[in-house]
Order: structure tokens, then sequence, then C-alpha cells
């Protein structure tokens, strides 16, 4: 196995949200890498992680897992995990699979960030 197929660029969004930028494919293979960009993301007061799915290629159910594992550790952080940029797909496999429920999930990252906001 190489590299993962993924890349993760961290941002602030001003305030307390800190954005993950998601390029690529999400599978078990890209733990390291999630768990990476979630460290840098979650300092300094980071209330609020935007995982900003505008780049994804691709996610399986290892995917899947890892923001299982992402959510149990902002959690503890307490922090909340907002998702945006999903397409109709992957925004159907989050209901199915009930993350919809602990991720809030938004259409586009400027209405995630206003939200934020309140």
């Amino acid at each position: 196995m190489g590299e993962p197929a993924v890349s993760m660029d961290v941002r602030q969004a001003g305030g307390s949200v800190a954005v993950v930028d998601i390029k690529g494919e999400v599978t078990a293979a890209c733990e390291p890498v999630l768990m990476s960009a979630y460290e840098e993301a979650s300092g300094g007061g980071t209330a609020r992680v935007l995982l900003n799915f505008t780049g994804l290629e691709y996610m399986n159910s290892g995917g899947i897992g890892m923001l299982v594992t992402l959510l149990v550790r902002a959690g503890r952080q307490r922090q909340r995990l907002a998702a945006c940029g999903l397409s109709d797909h992957y925004r159907e496999i989050f209901e199915l699979t009930r993350l919809d429920e602990a991720i809030t999930i938004y259409s586009d990252e400027a209405s995630a960030l206003a939200d934020a906001g309140r």
C-alpha cells in the first residue's frame, strides 16, 4: 500500500471555527492524515471543526469509520463537527449511517460559517 490519495488543508475561519478542506479519497488508509488535520484544527479554542468535502472524490466504509473515530475525539474535546460540500450520494450515506444526527450538514461553507456565528 502506498500513501493515501488524500490531502487535508486546515485553516481558521474566524472566531472559534476551523475548516478542514478534504481533497481526494477518504478511506481507512487516510487515518494518519485525518487525525493530524484534526489535531491542527482543534487547537486554540476551536469549538467547531467544519469538514469541507467539496474536493472529495471517493469515500468508502473505512472512511466512514474514520469519521466516527473523529466524532468520538471531537466529543472528548467538547467540540462540534459539521460538514459541507457533500454530494447528494454522500449526503444520503450520512443519512443512512445516521452520521447526520451527530455531524451537522450544510450545503456550503458560507451557510456553515453563518450558522456558527449565531
